[in-house]
C-alpha cells in the first residue's frame, strides 16, 4: 500500500505472473523500476568485454597459427621477389646496383652543398638512406596493401590473415639484404670499421622485424578499409624523411638537437644506425623506442583483433 497515493504497489509482471491478463489502466498502480531495462545481476552486462576478449584472443591464434606456416611465408615472399624481376637478365642485383647509383650521387652533390669531406659523410649517407628507404619508409608503405595485395589468395583458400603480414616481412628482409650491400661496399673503400658497438644493431634490427609485423597489421587492416591510407601515408613519410636526420646530421643543428627525441623515427632509426656508425645510442633512445614498439603493438593488436573478422569481405 503507498502510504501516500492509497494505491496497492505490485511488482513489474505480477499479473502475468499469476496467469492473469494485465488490467487496463492498471499502469498507475504498477512500480516503475527507475532505471527500466537494466539488472545489476544481469550478467548479460559484461557480453561487450567478453566478445572484445574473444576477439583479441581469435586475433592472437590468428598469429600463432602464420607463424607455424613460416616456411610458407618465407616461398612466398622470395616468390613475390622473382616475380618482381621476371625476365630481368640481373633480376634482384637490379636493387643493388640502383642503390649504389643513388648513393654515389647523391653523396657527391650533397657532400659539395654541404662542404663536407665524403670520406665521413657518404658512409653516414649511405647507412641512412637504406635504412630509412627499406627498413622504414619501404615497410611502412607495403604495410598499407598487406592484404589487398594478396587479395586473390585470400579469397580463394582459408589461411591466417597473419599468414600476409609474413609474407610482407621476408620480402622487404630479402629487399633489405640487397641494398645492404652498397653501405658494406662504402665502409671497406674507406676503411671504416665500426667495431664491437656495431652488435648493438642486432636487438635493434630484432625491434624493426616486431615493428614491421605490427605496422602490417595495423595498416593492412585499415588499409583493407579505407583506399586512401597508402597515399595519406606516402605523403607523411615524405615529410617525415626531410624532419628526420638522413641526409643531414644531428650535430648540425646545435643545442636545438635535443628536440629530435620527439620525433619518433629518429629514435627508431637510431637503434640501428649509432652502432653501425661506432656510436652506441643513449638509454633516452632505447626507451623511447621501445615506448614507441609496445604502443604499436597494442595497437595494431586491438585494430587487427577487431578487422580481422570483416577483412575478406572489405578487400
Amino acid at each position: 500500500m503507498n502510504a501516500l497515493t492509497g494505491h496497492a504497489v505490485t511488482s513489474p509482471g505480477a499479473h502475468q505472473r499469476d496467469g492473469l491478463p494485465a488490467a487496463p489502466g492498471a499502469a498507475s498502480d504498477t512500480y516503475v523500476d527507475p532505471a527500466p531495462g537494466y539488472d545489476h545481476n544481469d550478467p548479460g552486462e559484461e557480453d561487450n568485454s567478453v566478445i572484445y576478449r574473444s576477439r583479441v584472443l581469435l586475433g592472437l591464434e590468428d598469429i600463432a597459427e602464420g607463424a607455424r606456416l613460416w616456411r610458407l611465408a618465407v616461398s612466398l615472399g622470395w616468390l613475390d621477389i622473382r616475380l618482381q624481376f621476371r625476365g630481368s637478365t640481373v633480376g634482384p642485383l637490379w636493387l643493388t646496383l640502383g642503390t649504389a647509383v643513388m648513393i654515389g650521387a647523391m653523396g657527391t652533390i650533397y657532400g659539395r652543398l654541404f662542404h663536407l669531406v665524403l670520406r665521413d659523410y657518404l658512409p653516414y649517407l649511405s647507412i641512412s638512406m637504406i635504412l630509412w628507404q627499406v627498413g622504414i619508409a619501404g615497410v611502412t608503405q607495403d604495410a598499407c596493401t598487406c592484404f589487398t595485395s594478396a587479395a586473390a589468395s585470400i579469397r580463394s583458400m582459408r589461411l591466417p590473415f597473419s599468414l600476409q603480414a609474413f609474407r610482407t616481412l621476408v620480402r622487404n628482409a630479402v629487399l633489405f639484404s640487397y641494398n645492404i650491400v652498397v653501405p658494406i661496399a662504402v665502409y671497406a673503400i674507406f676503411g671504416i670499421l665500426p667495431g664491437l658497438v656495431a652488435l648493438l644493431a642486432l636487438p635493434g634490427l630484432l625491434i624493426w622485424a616486431v615493428n614491421a609485423f605490427a605496422l602490417c597489421l595495423l595498416f593492412g587492416s585499415v588499409g583493407a578499409r579505407y583506399r586512401d591510407i597508402p597515399p595519406i601515408i606516402a605523403s607523411a613519410l615524405q615529410v617525415a624523411f626531410y624532419v628526420t636526420p638522413i641526409m643531414w646530421s644531428v650535430h648540425q643543428l646545435g643545442s636545438r638537437g635535443r628536440w629530435l627525441i620527439l620525433n619518433p623515427f629518429y629514435s627508431l632509426l637510431e637503434i640501428v644506425r649509432g652502432p653501425l656508425t661506432g656510436n652506441a645510442p643513449s638509454l633516452t633512445i632505447w626507451v623511447m623506442a621501445l615506448s614507441i614498439s609496445v604502443s604499436l603493438w597494442l595497437i595494431s593488436l586491438l585494430v587487427f583483433s577487431r578487422s580481422r573478422a570483416r577483412l575478406a569481405f572489405w578487400i
